[in-house]
């Protein structure tokens, strides 16, 4: 049902009958529901405003739009015209060359920029944030909340979020730490955004974010190393490229279905496919003999221990 409309000024009157939300940004939304736990309740939906407009902003705005939030009320800016214009052809959304501009009405300001130029980013929209009292969701590996906080205010409700390249596909993992300064409901519009491009878990310490980073955020290049390696063994075991490439890409992808999907640990699972003195226990148990748990353990330490690193380094 569509929400009934409100008074609006002049400048919207315009917008509306035109079509241009360039002339008044501060459009009506039509209503939502926000969680079982408030059920009944209407309220606006949130206006988010991206700043950056990359592939992964530009992924997330494609999920959100495909879960049915408004493109009225999705904003976004990039110093890159190109990175606009990409945005432009794939999303009906307003776009800007100025951050703050583009956050000028937002509830959700999304900080989808590079780490190193994220001190520049918050300071363009810290009035912004503080006058609108919007929560802040950053992408940007290891730039810590109290960095943020200290260029956005102490009272800046803040998030943390440590989301994965399958998010480009809609089949991202994020995980998702907010400080104390982030009502419940800013918690749930956070969790809703992330959710439009995967699943999401939020951890009790911003700290373990590092391990997310490890496991997550940089596990798909594991898979693919992975996945790498079965083709090059396949292909010397005389295999067309084709062939094994085809086989390990759906081996992985049915695996994976198979885990999501079961009602048993992957240790069971395992158990299930490895028959006593057969091919695939030989495989096992040449892995096991060759440390491949000491060696994935080491990797993902390597990781988090970087990411930790690169927090002290960005201050």
């Amino acid at each position: 049902m569509r929400a009934p409309l409100q008074f609006v000024s002049a400048p919207l009157f315009l917008a509306l009958a035109t079509g241009d939300f360039a002339i008044e940004r501060r459009v009506y939304c039509p209503i939502v529901l926000l969680g079982n736990h408030m059920k009944g309740t209407a309220l606006d939906t949130p206006h988010i405003a991206f700043v950056g407009a990359g592939n992964m902003a530009s992924s997330i705005i494609g999920g959100l739009i495909a879960s049915g939030h408004s493109t009225t009320c999705i904003t976004a800016a990039d110093p890159f015209p190109a990175s606009l214009e990409r945005l432009r052809n794939s999303a009906p959304v307003a776009v800007y060359n100025d951050n703050a501009e583009a956050a000028r009405s937002a509830d959700i300001v999304i900080l989808a920029v590079k780490p190193q130029i994220m001190a520049a980013a918050t300071d363009s929209i810290a009035a912004v944030v503080r006058a609108n009292n919007a929560v802040v969701i950053s992408i940007a590996a290891g730039v810590t909340i109290a960095s943020m906080q200290a260029r956005l205010g102490s009272e800046a409700a803040i998030v943390r979020c440590m989301p994965n390249t399958p998010a480009l596909l809609q089949h991202g993992a994020s995980g998702l730490f907010g400080n104390d300064n982030c009502s419940a409901q800013q918690r749930d519009f956070a969790q809703r955004v992330l959710s439009a491009v995967g699943i999401t878990c939020w951890v009790d310490s911003e700290q373990e974010l590092d391990a997310i980073t490890a496991l997550s955020g940089s596990g798909p290049a594991y898979f693919f190393l992975f996945i790498e390696a079965m083709i090059d063994a396949g292909k010397a075991l005389g295999l067309d490229a084709d062939i094994a490439t085809k086989l390990a890409l759906q081996t992985s992808l049915g695996a994976s279905h198979m885990a999501l999907q079961s009602d048993v640990d992957l240790a069971e699972l395992r158990r299930k496919v490895t028959s006593p003195g057969g091919t695939t226990e030989c495989a096992v148990q040449s892995f096991e003999q060759s440390g491949l748990r000491k060696i994935v353990a080491a990797a993902m330490h390597a990781a988090a221990d970087r990411a930790a690193e690169m927090a002290r380094e960005m201050g």
